[in-house]
């Protein structure tokens, strides 16, 4: 059985506010609720391999305490342009 593009994207918003660490549920989550429908097919693969990442690695990556893997930083980069262009009050 495939998956369709609905239940995909359902899926991936479903692990993206079950990370484990809250810090990465709120920064993942949010992207999932108000950006991922709109990536295109290959944005979403690369979105997916970003996912099954450690949360330890994401959060080392995120706030730069670590170098970004090339093949991640486009995925990266799009969820942290999302999450600082947020007014946090």
């Amino acid at each position: 059985m495939t998956e369709n593009h609905e239940i995909r994207l359902k899926r991936l918003r479903l692990r993206s506010w079950r990370r484990g660490i809250k810090e990465m549920d709120l920064m993942f989550g949010t992207f999932a609720d108000e950006a991922m429908a709109s990536l295109t097919k290959a944005e979403l693969d690369a979105h997916e391999i970003l996912m099954a990442e450690h949360d330890q690695d994401l959060l080392a990556w995120f706030t730069g305490q670590h170098d970004t893997p090339d093949e991640l930083k486009q995925a990266l980069s799009r969820v942290q342009n999302h999450f600082l262009s947020k007014k946090l009050t």
